[in-house]
């Protein structure tokens, strides 16, 4: 296991908020030399700390624009109902994250899609036509004014 002192937690806040600084630039904001910042960049890495490095990328931008978080409750509480689940949305693109929680449903997904029009075809045709999904609300977003996703 990588320790997590305070250098290693200063490399990953550095990195969340801009995967693509340079080595040098990275060691000079957190007080290493170069080679010392990478050795511990490339351990974080290899220990699986750092899973990898994304592109933040505007829907707006790519033709989307509408986005909406959906809380599904499943029919049957067993793990073939959920893995069916779960295959069933990894094929679809609009889900851009699903992810199994507690509570009163089992699923919470994150949408993106181009418009209420194109929200409405992923609703019906899509999450309507999967067996094991008993319950859908809808949570349309407005505006993020905090989204730290990379």
């Amino acid at each position: 296991m990588t320790n997590m002192d305070d250098i290693n937690q200063k490399i990953l806040r550095v990195l969340s908020e801009d995967g693509r600084i340079s080595n040098l630039d990275l060691a000079e904001r957190v007080g290493l030399s170069p080679s010392a910042c990478l050795r511990r960049v490339q351990e974080l890495e290899r220990s699986g700390v750092i899973k990898g490095y994304r592109a933040v990328i505007d829907p707006a931008a790519r033709g989307g624009g509408f986005t909406a978080y959906i809380a599904v409750g499943l029919s049957q509480h067993t793990k073939d109902s959920q893995e069916a689940f779960e295959r069933s949305v990894s094929r679809s693109p609009e889900v851009r994250e699903c992810h199994n929680i507690t509570g009163s449903i089992e699923y919470l997904l994150r949408i993106e899609v181009r418009d209420l029009a194109d929200f409405k075809r992923f609703h019906t045709d899509v999450l309507g036509t999967l067996p094991q999904v008993n319950s859908i609300t809808t949570y349309v977003v407005m505006e993020s004014p905090k989204d730290e996703r990379a």
